[in-house]
């Protein structure tokens, strides 16, 4: 179970509020940085989350700008090949990242993926500090599996918060709060595909461009109106129908 405290940027993080695990090591979230050898500062403002059962600490936080943090899942979009790098945007305002065009499950030189300039991808974060552009992944190390990682097909690119990226990002609808579009949506037999980037991105695949673009604006809307469940419900029916008519 996560308890919170609030930080503000540069506070020193007590080591009496950090979790304890006796064989796993502190993981460090997003808004912490770490100053050998035992000090950890806050980089925003929020909630100071931690986590007992993973041993995690991070900061909850709905900034405009992305801090690449390593273990990030992101949605990068291409902008150009190099020798042995694709070199990929992740919000306005980072440098590219780096993404090795061997990291792809089986790649070699002769099969690594062809991305042209705007293709999208949906990587993990493996490198990320202030004096080096960052770097990713779209494989899993110790697998060499793709593990859903990969160039994204086909589909639509949105930009949300960072806070709504968050709340997609959680493994159960009942941690997301009061989070439902979704669930209605596909209750209502509407097949479709999203995938969520902690940049505060999110791609959304249909059957059709009209129920794409629709469940892209719906999930916009719910994070940039603050939608309650009951309106959300309503939208998410909406969609439901209005698909059924295509």
């Amino acid at each position: 179970m996560a308890t919170e405290t609030f930080v503000l940027p540069g506070d020193t993080i007590d080591a009496g509020v950090l979790p304890s695990h006796p064989t796993q090591p502190l993981k460090l979230g997003p808004g912490l940085r770490h100053i050998p050898p035992n000090t950890i500062t806050s980089t925003v403002a929020g909630q100071l989350c931690t986590d007992k059962r993973k041993n995690a600490v991070w900061v909850e936080y709905n900034g405009s700008r992305y801090i690449p943090t390593v273990g990030d899942l992101v949605i990068a979009t291409v902008q150009k090949s190099g020798l042995d790098y694709f070199y990929v945007s992740l919000s306005d305002y980072t440098s590219n990242a780096a993404l090795p065009q061997l990291s792809f499950e089986g790649a070699t030189k002769k099969t690594r993926p062809q991305l042209s300039t705007g293709a999208l991808v949906y990587a993990r974060v493996t490198l990320a500090n202030k004096h080096m552009d960052p770097e990713l992944e779209c494989v899993s190390s110790p697998t060499g599996k793709s593990e859903g990682l990969g160039p994204l097909n086909g589909g639509m690119l949105f930009s949300i918060s960072l806070g709504m990226a968050r709340r997609l990002m959680l493994a159960k609808p009942s941690e997301q709060g009061d989070l439902v579009l979704l669930d209605v949506i596909g209750e209502g037999g509407v097949p479709f595909e999203i995938a969520a980037g902690r940049n505060g991105k999110v791609w959304v695949d249909s059957k059709h461009i009209k129920t794409t673009l629709a469940i892209g604006h719906a999930i916009q809307d719910t994070d940039t109106k603050s939608l309650s469940t009951e309106a959300q419900k309503k939208l998410g029916k909406k969609i439901a129908k209005d698909v059924k008519d295509l």
